[in-house]
């Protein structure tokens, strides 16, 4: 059970275990073991709960006692992510003949879980830059993927997904960021919006407009920091995942080698829309880890706190509230692990079984997040206590990667379109 002392570990979070004579700091009840009934690490394989491991330990050791720093002071903890990268972290489901780990779908699952109880916002990041790296490995060509994916896996440098635009959200083929051919470069015009790590990160894959309307008239680019037109915007303010910074990407006549295009013409939306897939497991699998810390948080802050002459503990009403949290969570975790498994093996319900992890999942893991700071009452909405931060980071996931309401679109078209 190394594991789960190690995800115990993880939720103890540096300068949240700070507080005041009259706090009830949880740093002195996280030496409780996990209940058996959300052990995170039952029916994975020994290799599985040996990465694992490594995930919680990393997680608790050299991202939880920097969580609230990063967040408070909105650094981009550039040093803490490479040295994720020595772990295989970097890369996790690209193939290893360009640095890669070559794990499967499912181990990254378990893997962001893990790492995202030490720091969501960070996790949320390195899942998108795994995302970034892994369609370059797929769809670009073999010197493309010699010259990206090593760096990209050594995480010596960062990646940026760039397909939201200012007027393009949810309906994201309707992207007007435009690319025309000049000889043997494209001249992209338009600019890119909520783009995370935007500014900080050296590659941005860019799905843009080379051919008519629609999703068959976008293709995808790689474009370098540095190169001569592109130029970013302000650092947005946010309400969470301030560990990540997040601007505007510009193009004005920003000119991009054709060699720098990831398959051919007009494929650049099902590019996207295969990285989102994956996408979509991940940021549901860093709800998992926040509404698991949140839940070990909410159960040592009810076997502490004392009101009316009795823990909280003691109250049926809270118990109940609990017991849902936990089985909230184990039926997420569930959810998000039979669609890795499903996008693994290439299954026909792949799309829909992500849409569903990604809806659900992000939803749940929400509603046990705030439910945990609800159980903490007034403290919880101190900085001072962890579960507030959990609640802010993981809000946005039920946004990004295809908006939960364009999931149930997607949900809703598969069931009908099979009858």
């Amino acid at each position: 059970m190394a594991a789960t002392g190690a995800l115990v570990r993880g939720v103890r979070l540096g300068t949240y275990s700070i507080g005041r004579s009259r706090s009830l700091i949880f740093n002195r009840v996280q030496r409780r073991g996990i209940s058996a009934c959300i052990d995170p690490s039952i029916g994975l394989t020994d290799e599985q709960k040996e990465f694992q491991k490594v995930a919680f330990d990393f997680a608790a050791n050299e991202m939880a006692p920097h969580m609230a720093e990063w967040d408070q002071k909105e650094m981009f903890p550039v040093e803490t992510m490479r040295k994720a990268a020595q772990l295989g972290f970097g890369g996790i489901y690209v193939n290893p003949d360009v640095g890669g780990s070559g794990l499967s779908r499912l181990d990254t699952s378990i893997i962001f879980e893990a790492l995202s109880t030490g720091c969501v916002s960070t996790t949320a990041y390195i899942s998108i830059h795994n995302m970034c790296a892994w369609m370059i490995d797929t769809f670009g060509n073999e010197e493309q993927r010699e010259k990206y994916c090593p760096d990209l896996c050594s995480m010596q440098k960062f990646a940026s997904y760039c397909l939201t635009e200012p007027g393009s959200g949810s309906d994201a083929a309707s992207l007007i960021t435009s690319a025309k051919l000049q000889g043997d470069h494209y001249v992209l015009n338009g600019s890119k919006a909520f783009i995370s790590g935007g500014g900080d990160t050296d590659v941005y894959v860019v799905m843009c407009r080379t051919g008519g309307k629609g999703p068959k008239g976008i293709s995808c680019l790689v474009v370098e920091k540095g190169t001569p037109g592109l130029s970013f915007g302000k650092k947005e303010k946010k309400v969470g995942w301030n560990s990540q910074p997040t601007r505007s990407v510009i193009f004005e006549d920003c000119a991009v080698p054709v060699t720098n295009r990831l398959g051919a013409e007009g494929e650049g939306f099902g590019i996207a829309m295969k990285g989102l897939n994956g996408g979509r497991i991940n940021i549901a699998s860093c709800s998992l880890g926040a509404a698991h810390a949140s839940v070990l948080l909410a159960r040592d802050h009810m076997c502490v706190r004392k009101q009316f002459g009795e823990t909280l503990s003691n109250s049926q009403f809270l118990q109940f509230k609990l017991a849902e949290m936990a089985t909230k969570l184990v039926a997420s975790r569930l959810l998000v692990r039979q669609a890795a498994l499903a996008l693994q093996e290439g299954r026909p319900d792949a799309v829909s079984l992500c849409s569903m992890a990604k809806l659900f999942v992000t939803d749940e893991c929400f509603s046990i997040c705030n439910q945990a700071l609800q159980i903490h009452g007034g403290y919880g909405y101190l900085k001072d206590y962890a579960v507030q931060q959990y609640v802010r980071d993981i809000r946005v996931h039920q946004i990004l990667e295809g908006t939960n309401e364009v999931m149930r679109m997607i949900i809703a078209r598969s069931l009908l379109t099979e009858s």
